[in-house]
């Protein structure tokens, strides 16, 4: 390449010689010719004009003289190209400038003066000029200072010694010089500024790291030609700025096996270690998040971060988590789990903050599960330990133990602790005999408490809910747990039947806030396109479906129906329903879960107060065209397959109510021949107007109470009534006497006043009425003692359901004796607890009772140790 022109290259001048004088003289003529041209063009506009009016009279003349005109033929076209001339003159535009510009013409001589073929300078001498110039330039960057020449003269020299040919030898000069200085220079610097931790010879390091990037920075700037052209394309060199980064690795983190390299090394990596010792154990005085953040990506950069780093990092982690473990190995399986996921955390945070690689993340929270979860998983499965998380429904710790189970692959190993406390708790409420009334109430509440743990805790793990079903099966109808009870396995029927009972009286105002929904189940509601729960309809729906959950796990379904069927006819009868339509959409749900045979009579319900209302319309029609009354008679007819039995109660009934009943049924005898009616006063109610000193109010009283008080009506006003006289009077049994002045006398509305005061009847007490009886409402409901169950009714219940089972059992019997024909004894109790299960356990003393009343009834006949089945 030829030296730059500034560079005291020989003088060479070129002189182009041009014809000028023949330029002006053209250009003169050219002027001199417009403005001949111009004149003539005036000339003639003014003859024009001057010979208009003599125009028509030398016209002729001209005729005559060009008629006798003798010439040559080219003289002839010489006046008519001159008359065309004139005619039509030429116009110039005297507005623009004339250009200089000739196409078509150009230099005729080309001249070169003071040519010289060598040049006044060396080629050697310039180029070893431009070598002392980047060597200086090298110098200054070492010693941290800028280049005293220009970079632009610096690259332009570089360019030239690229293209002279001696790229590479400039690229080992580079690196020779650079490799002396870090080896002389840098790395004794910073051995005498390391101090004497770790630490503070890791900040040194980083210190002279940073320096070295600005200087290898603006190396790469000055020869950025060799950098972009030469090393871009020669394999066998690195670029500079790689050159660089591995010569400070070599130097300082001893690859070459330099002894005082890899104890510094060593330290370097010991300080970032100490840095996340400290991050780890909360010294904040001591940690420098800034340093330990440029401490890994300078490892990266320098590509030691996974040959001198990740491997001691991994190691020393080990030992610190093992040290975690062992420190916490004493304390509450809450406040190790919590531990564990706070360290998880923080190590997963540091990963990502301070740019550790993804393998040394993976790693770590492997070493975490490995040695804090896996090999302390008796601790963390721990009954007693996951029974207090559960007990105090602690969701947090719950979801953090269960996330360390499942990343390390054991969570399914918590269903036997969680089936465990299941049991337990459950078989605890079920014996409790204190607290029977409240049976289901608890276990819905422990249902619940359990169901949110699957969803917020166990991400909703279909494992988890099937043990839940599961462990409520089996502690529901164990035997241990209901033999606490007189009426075994029919006690948790009863009471799911009696709690449906107080829902579907009491609507929301019967459930406990503990068993309300959730936002999370009004947002799981809508997302399936139902009614969310927030309504009060479909917050009683859900209810029911919970109640019916339970339904779903006892065995003692008989009972359920029993007393289920006997609830709702006090319901119907006393219309203390809340919802009609909450009543049938139960009765639709029983009908879904059991069949059509379970629900047949309690539609049957359902149909019977249809017809009996038409009845009362057809009647009081009846009555407007015949008689007047002054009270209001209704009466339900009931169908006695369909409704559960009552026993008759004796009773004397007031003259006008025993005459409006006997003029119903005489009507009802004349509409249906052959019908019978049984009246059944106990499950009558009335309304009686009473008048009291403060007003007067109207009272719902049970016809027993309403029996009673209208025996006070004729007396005087303080008059009383003994105990004696009212049961002659009104013919009712001690029992119900009783249970009727009890709930009137001392009750929480005492209509009357009972002499001497007490909570138990006697015979010998008096009642008066209480005239100043007061209260807000103006009607008010006493016959709460209708709704109640007693003692004896309770029992009558439960014999029923025992001998529907007796019935059913030598009904199952027959069944498989009719299909099988002959079966060994085990083969057929088996067969028969199997097909009984579903309405109720039998006891095998009970099969085999049964067994023998059918042999004595012919059905079946012994034959060895087989039965066969007599057609």
């Amino acid at each position: 390449m030829p030296p730059p022109l500034d560079q005291e290259s020989p003088n060479i001048s070129i002189s182009i010689e041009r014809e000028s004088n023949k330029r002006k003289l053209e250009d003169k003529q050219a002027r001199a010719a417009a403005a001949r041209v111009a004149r003539q063009s005036s000339i003639s506009s003014k003859s024009s004009r001057a010979s208009t009016e003599g125009e028509s009279s030398q016209s002729a003349v001209k005729r005559r003289k060009s008629s006798h005109h003798s010439g040559t033929p080219d003289q002839k076209e010489n006046m008519s190209r001159t008359a065309g001339v004139l005619a039509q003159p030429e116009v110039i535009d005297l507005t623009s400038r004339p250009s200089n510009f000739q196409p078509h013409t150009g230099a005729k001589r080309l001249v070169i003066k003071n040519l010289r073929t060598d040049s006044r300078v060396d080629i050697g001498q310039y180029y070893e000029k431009i070598w002392g110039e980047l060597g200086t330039a090298l110098d200054l960057v070492f010693q941290r200072k800028d280049p005293v020449i220009p970079l632009e003269v610096l690259c332009r020299g570089v360019e030239a010694t690229c293209r002279h040919g001696s790229a590479e030898t400039l690229y080992k000069e580079i690196k020779d010089r650079s490799l002396y200085y870090l080896t002389k220079e840098l790395l004794p610097a910073v051995m005498n500024e390391a101090g004497s931790t770790n630490v503070e010879a890791l900040r040194i390091v980083y210190k002279y790291w940073t320096i070295w990037v600005d200087q290898l920075t603006l190396i790469r700037s000055i020869f950025s030609y060799l950098d972009r052209s030469y090393l871009l394309s020669a394999k066998q060199y690195d670029q500079l700025e790689d050159m660089g980064t591995k010569q400070f690795r070599d130097v300082t983190f001893g690859l070459k096996g330099k002894s005082v390299a890899s104890e510094l090394s060593a330290r370097v990596i010991l300080g970032v270690y100490e840095l996340i010792d400290y991050d780890r154990n909360g010294e904040r005085e001591l940690f420098d998040h800034v340093l330990l953040k440029d401490s890994i990506s300078m490892l990266h950069i320098l590509g030691t971060y996974t040959t001198h780093f990740e491997g001691r990092f991994q190691m020393l982690s080990r030992k610190y988590f093992e040290s975690f473990a062992q420190d916490r190995c004493n304390s509450t399986l809450k406040a190790y789990v919590s531990a564990c996921e706070n360290l998880l955390n923080q190590e997963s945070l540091r990963c990502d903050t301070y740019n550790l690689d993804s393998s040394t993340k993976t790693n770590l929270l492997d070493s975490i599960y490995l040695t804090l979860v896996q090999q302390r998983s008796d601790a963390l499965l721990d009954e007693s330990g996951v029974s207090k998380l559960l007990g105090s429904n602690d969701i947090d710790s719950l979801r953090a133990l269960y996330n360390l189970l499942k990343l390390s692959k054991i969570h399914t190993q918590l269903k036997k602790p969680w089936e465990t406390y299941i049991k337990a708790t459950g078989s605890n409420i079920v014996i409790d005999k204190e607290k029977g009334e409240e049976m289901v109430v608890r276990l819905l509440e422990l249902k619940r408490s359990l169901d949110v743990i699957v969803r917020d805790a166990f991400h909703k793990d279909d494992a988890f809910t099937y043990t839940l079903r599961e462990a409520f099966g089996n502690f529901i109808n164990d035997r241990k747990n209901t033999s606490a009870w007189s009426s075994g396995d029919r006690k948790v029927g009863e009471m799911i039947a009696k709690h449906i009972d107080a829902l579907l009286r009491g609507g929301l105002k019967a459930v406990p806030r503990s068993l309300l929904s959730d936002s999370m189940d009004r947002d799981e509601a809508e997302k399936r396109g139902q009614s969310s729960t927030g309504d009060e309809d479909a917050e009683l729906d859900r209810q029911l479906d919970q109640s019916l959950e339970l339904f779903r796990f006892i065995h003692g379904k008989d009972a359920f129906e029993a007393f289920y069927k006997k609830d709702l006819a006090r319901r119907i009868l006393m219309s203390r329903s809340a919802s009609q339509d909450a009543e049938r959409n139960m009765l639709a749900k029983l009908k879904a879960e059991c069949g059509n045979a379970f629900t047949r009579n309690l539609e049957q319900m359902f149909k019977d107060q249809e017809l009996a209302r038409d009845e009362m319309v057809t009647y009081k029609q009846h009555l407007s065209n015949t008689s007047t009354t002054t009270m209001d008679l209704q009466v339900s007819i009931l169908s006695a397959a369909a409704w559960p039995s009552y026993p008759d109660v004796t009773v004397n009934l007031p003259d006008e109510v025993a005459r409006h009943i006997d003029k119903y049924d005489r009507h009802y005898k004349h509409k249906h021949t052959g019908r019978r009616l049984t009246w059944k006063h106990a499950l009558a109610h009335s309304v009686v107007k009473a008048k009291f000193n403060k007003g007067t109010k109207e009272l719902l009283v049970s016809a027993f109470q309403a029996i009673v008080l209208v025996l006070f009506n004729n007396l005087p006003q303080c008059g009383s009534l003994s105990y004696e006289h009212i049961q002659q009077t009104t013919g009712l049994v001690d029992v119900e006497l009783q249970r009727t002045l009890q709930s009137l006398a001392c009750g929480k509305l005492r209509i009357l006043t009972k002499h001497p005061k007490g909570r138990d009847v006697n015979p010998t007490d008096t009642f008066t009425i209480n005239l100043n009886f007061t209260d807000p409402k103006y009607r008010i409901k006493i016959n709460q003692i209708q709704l109640k169950e007693t003692k004896e009714e309770n029992e009558q219940t439960h014999e029923r359901v025992v001998q529907d089972r007796q019935y059913e059992t030598q009904a199952a019997i027959v069944r498989i004796m009719k299909s099988r024909k002959t079966m060994t004894h085990a083969n057929l109790v088996a067969e028969v607890i199997n097909q009984t299960k579903g309405r109720g356990a039998v006891e095998l003393p009970e099969i085999k009772k049964n067994i023998e009343k059918l042999i004595e009834k012919d059905y079946l006949e012994r034959e060895g140790g087989s039965y066969v089945y007599l057609a």
